[in-house]
Order: structure tokens, then C-alpha cells, then sequence
């Protein structure tokens, strides 16, 4: 049989090798390497040795300062917005958020305004017929240690167009030539919505052709080591863990509360009945906020504050620079409540609104606060769901680790990430308006698309991925 082709003019094309649909085996692969505790090249026990001599080679400092000491940043007259002279990377802007649900319905904020689109992206290969993924033991100003692991891949636009003049951005040709390699999973996919506005990055997987020689400052893990490292605190940053949880879960076979049909009516339901209103103002004079020399602060010092800092990073594009960051005023917290349904397990998921996503609504965990910003308020205008895994006996809780958030762009962003076991009384099938119970296959099949599960579910969900926590 002729693997010619018409095309619309009647033509005959040239023979094209036709591919299937869908890779079967994919999940299958992913599954193996989950389940692969030892790796063809570094022993996980030897992973924290490896992330103490990359810090040994490199000079890494972190410095407060005024903001009168940014080089390069300044507070424009204009709008008294934070901007670099350049006029990429970043800015700092002012936010007016109006919305018809939750404890707040009006606020002003600072907001980061990033346009450009990154590239997160893992490289990863079989050795001895397991997938490994290539890490990054990376510097970030925010982190708290400093150093963790991170993707192959973690630039913005201006980083790998080196807006900042610096070095070329390691194994790029990955992700932008595609004769380097087999893409496996590529989406867009939205950082934090209460910081950033409208920020989004390619998050991507793709399979090496060919030989790939690691640098010094990289190593390869399986999915099974990262998973045993997902169990310690701030080793895995979350730029990584954002790409890890696109990693496919394997069929389980098994019937959900909801089909997948009923999951996108219920969540397009969501969307269409939010109204929220998010209007960037200048930053100059936002109501409840103050600016001093060295942070942008809430008069009730809560929430969060910017701040300034200089960064020395060895091993970085750039060796030494400054920059605005945003400081967080307490630990999060952010959980999925979980449940087997008719032995299948399941996840409480929660329609959860932030000012700064492109589509209003995204597929969050049952709980994400900072507690002490919800300290102040009555019982009946607490989140749901907060109190019961503050509270939760230690027997029930099935994962806990410290992770940080995003270090390029905040400054000691920390959350405990917990999986609860919950029971009828605490968690009805039939849950409150804006929650749902759904599979963790189906929130990894939502990931295959742009916009529909945000940054703290996916941290949890690369918990799944990864083997780190099983349900």
C-alpha cells in the first residue's frame, strides 16, 4: 500500500512515515523509572555530597540592600513602578483586584509583570533501559540553601537571548532544535498567580538523541531518585517539580467519581462564574501599602513585602547582580485532601481564583494559604478545609516536606506540601461549591493543556510522578 499523499491541490506528495497518535508505552517508561530507586551514575545517597561540592566550587553570596543601590533598577517617576533601564526582564507594578467570592472582595498589591515566555525544560535518556533526567544543581538568590536541584533548562527569554550579556545557557539546543531530540511533553503552563500576572512558561520533557556529555554542575537521576530527594526539604526546586509533574501516570484502569467530561463542564462551569476584575495601576500609592528605602511593605505587615538584593553566583550566566524580590510574611501551606473512592484513589481539588492568571481560574489543591494571613479573621470567614489539615493527626497525614517556591523571583518563599487522609464527615463526596473530587490520572491529563492546574497542585502531583507519596 502507497504512502503518498494527496494535498489540497490533488498533488502527490512525497511518502511520509505515519506515527501513531499517542505514545502507549510512554506512561510505561516513565512507571519503570519512577520505580528505579538506583541510577546508572550517581547513588541518591551521594546526591547531597555531589550538591555540597557544586557549592564548594562556586562563590555564592546574598545580600539586602536599598533599593537606592539596584544597579540598573529604578522607581520610574511616572508610576513609581520598579523597572529595569533596559527595559526587559521584569517590573514591579501595582495591582487593583475586585471579585464577587472569598474572605476579600477588593485589594490593591504589587504584582510582577513578565511578559516574555521561559522554557523549563528536562533532558532525559535511557541508561541500562531506565529514562534518567538530567538536573541542574542550580544557584537561586531566594532559596534558602541556595543551591537546589532544578531542570536542564530554566530561562527566561532574556536569559537565552542574554539580555543580561552573559554566558550561552547550557543544553538550550534541546529545547529550541528539534533534531536534538524526541519531545515528550510540551505546555504552557502559569506560575504563581498571586505574584506574577499573567506569567506562563513552556514546561517540557524531551528524550536526548544521540550522546549528551553532563557538565560538572549536572548529574543524571531517575524518577526514583528524584522522588527519594521529594521527601527531604528544598532539595528539588520547584521549577523542577512544575516539569516533573508532566510526566504521564499510567492508566490505572479504573473508574473516577466524574468522567473526564463531567470534570471540563464542571471546570468551564468554574471559569464562566467568577467575575474578577485585575487592573495593573501604578505602583505609587496603592492603598494599605508603604515604600521605604529597603522594602515595599503592607501596613498590616502581612501578606508579603518587596525588597532588594545583591547576588554573587559563581556558576550562574551572569557572575554578580541585583535585583527586586518578593518576600512572603509567613510559611504556606498547601495540601490535597484525599480519599479512596470505591478504592480508587482521589484528590479534592478546588476551583481556586488568583488575580494574576491568564484565565481566572485554575485547578488548585484543597488548601494553599499562608495561615498568619487568615489569623486575624472570624471562624465563618476562615478557609474551608484550612483547620482540618492544620489539625490533622500525624496518622493521617501521607506526605510532608518543606519546598520552596520560586527563588529567581522570591525571597525565603517556603510551604509545607501535604497529602491528608480524609473520611465522609470531613470531606463529603459531595463537597462545597467550588470543589471537586477527582483522579491524579485526570490532573495529569489536564497537564497535557495549557492553563489548568497552577503550580502548587503540580508540586504535589510530582510527588505522584515520581513515586515520592503512592495514595
Amino acid at each position: 500500500m502507497s504512502t503518498d499523499t494527496a494535498d489540497t491541490a490533488g498533488t502527490t506528495t512525497a511518502p511520509r512515515t505515519l506515527r501513531p497518535r499517542a505514545d502507549a508505552g510512554l506512561p510505561d517508561r516513565f512507571a519503570r523509572s519512577a520505580a528505579a530507586d538506583r541510577g546508572a551514575h550517581l547513588r541518591t545517597e551521594d546526591v547531597h555530597r555531589w550538591l555540597d561540592g557544586r557549592r564548594e566550587a562556586h562563590a555564592f553570596r546574598v545580600d539586602r540592600i536599598p533599593f537606592a543601590e539596584l544597579d540598573g533598577w529604578y522607581f520610574e517617576e511616572a508610576t513609581g513602578n520598579l523597572v529595569h533601564r533596559s527595559g526587559r526582564f521584569f517590573t514591579v507594578e501595582g495591582l487593583r483586584v475586585s471579585t464577587t467570592e472569598g474572605p476579600f472582595r477588593e485589594w490593591y498589591q504589587p504584582i510582577i509583570k513578565q511578559p516574555e515566555v521561559g522554557i523549563l525544560g528536562i533532558v532525559v535518556k535511557e541508561f541500562d533501559g531506565v529514562l534518567h533526567f538530567l538536573m541542574q544543581a542550580k544557584m537561586e538568590p531566594g532559596n534558602r540553601n541556595l543551591l537546589q536541584l532544578s531542570p536542564t533548562v530554566q530561562a527566561t527569554r532574556s536569559n537565552y537571548t542574554k539580555a543580561h550579556k552573559g554566558a550561552d545557557v547550557r543544553y538550550l539546543e534541546y529545547f529550541t532544535d528539534p533534531s536534538r531530540g524526541r519531545v515528550l511533553a510540551d505546555a504552557l503552563q502559569s506560575e504563581h498567580g498571586s505574584w506574577f500576572y499573567r506569567k506562563s512558561n513552556r514546561n517540557m520533557l524531551v528524550e536526548a538523541v544521540g550522546e549528551v556529555d553532563p557538565h560538572e554542575d549536572f548529574c543524571w537521576l531517575t524518577l526514583g531518585q528524584i522522588g527519594a530527594l521529594l521527601r527531604e526539604d528544598n532539595v528539588i526546586n520547584m521549577d523542577a517539580r512544575t516539569v516533573l509533574a508532566c510526566a504521564p501516570l499510567p492508566d490505572p484502569d479504573a473508574a473516577a467519581l466524574h468522567t473526564d467530561t463531567g470534570l471540563l463542564s464542571w471546570f468551564t462551569a468554574e471559569r464562566s462564574r467568577h467575575d474578577v476584575v485585575a487592573e495593573r495601576v501604578p505602583l505609587e500609592g496603592i492603598p494599605g501599602w508603604k515604600r521605604g528605602e529597603s522594602a515595599i511593605e503592607h501596613e498590616d505587615d502581612r501578606y508579603f513585602g518587596v525588597v532588594g538584593v545583591s547576588v554573587q553566583a559563581g556558576s550562574r550566566e551572569v557572575a554578580r547582580w541585583t535585583q527586586p524580590l518578593f518576600e512572603p510574611k509567613g510559611i504556606g501551606v498547601t495540601a490535597f485532601l484525599t480519599r479512596r473512592i470505591g478504592g480508587v484513589p482521589h484528590v479534592l481539588a478546588h476551583a481556586r481564583v488568583e488575580a494574576g492568571f491568564a484565565d481566572t481560574v485554575e485547578l488548585g489543591p484543597t488548601v494553599q494559604y499562608t495561615p498568619s494571613n487568615y489569623g486575624h479573621l472570624p471562624q465563618d470567614r476562615r478557609p474551608a478545609f484550612l483547620d482540618l489539615v492544620l489539625d490533622a493527626d500525624p496518622s493521617r497525614i501521607v506526605y510532608e516536606a518543606l519546598h520552596s517556591e520560586e527563588g529567581g523571583r522570591f525571597l525565603n518563599a517556603e510551604s509545607r506540601y501535604l497529602f491528608v487522609e480524609a473520611d465522609e464527615e470531613q470531606a463529603p463526596l459531595d463537597p462545597p461549591p467550588g470543589y471537586l473530587w477527582v483522579t491524579p490520572y485526570q490532573l495529569t491529563g489536564l497537564l497535557r493543556h495549557n492553563h489548568y492546574v497552577n503550580v502548587q497542585a503540580r508540586t504535589l502531583l510530582s510527588c505522584l510522578t515520581s513515586g515520592a507519596v503512592r495514595l
